[in-house]
């Protein structure tokens, strides 16, 4: 059901952890599912240069969040908010259609985390154009 990627990822989880005083972070939950996402990222010069999570889910949940933040770090914020859950599909060498909302809940996470650090510095991104911060992975999600 599972491929050896999406295994290692939640067997070792890469930025797994908090993080002391970060510029964002973001929170997402579902409550059909139960899992929850937490993203922390420290950003200097637009940069990102660290991110961490902690997440309450399952193995898919758990292997996305590693494989996401892996994803965005080093990038600027415009290139991290144009991370999809696609994306994080296509890293983790795909998952099983019922677990597509974790990778959902990954990008969501991400963008929430710069969408608050975007709130508190009064800085608006073109990828944060229409994002809706309630969004809902499992009313939404393309498979």
């Amino acid at each position: 059901m599972f491929n050896d990627k999406v295994i290692e990822h939640f067997m070792n989880p890469h930025n797994a952890g908090d993080m002391d005083n970060p510029d964002a972070e973001g929170t997402i939950g579902s409550p059909v599912c139960g899992d929850i996402m937490q993203i922390f990222l420290k950003i200097e010069d637009n940069i990102i240069k660290d991110a961490k999570f902690k997440t309450f889910g399952c193995g898919s949940a758990i292997a996305s969040s590693s494989v996401a933040t892996d994803m965005i770090k080093g990038k600027t914020i415009e290139e991290a908010l144009k991370v999809t859950n696609k994306d994080v599909i296509d890293e983790l060498g795909g998952l099983p259609s019922q677990k597509i909302h974790c990778s959902v809940l990954s990008e969501q996470a991400i963008k929430t985390a710069i969408y608050n650090y975007a709130k508190k510095h009064n800085l608006e991104f073109e990828g944060l154009k229409g994002f809706d911060p309630n969004f809902d992975p499992h009313e939404h999600h393309d498979e």
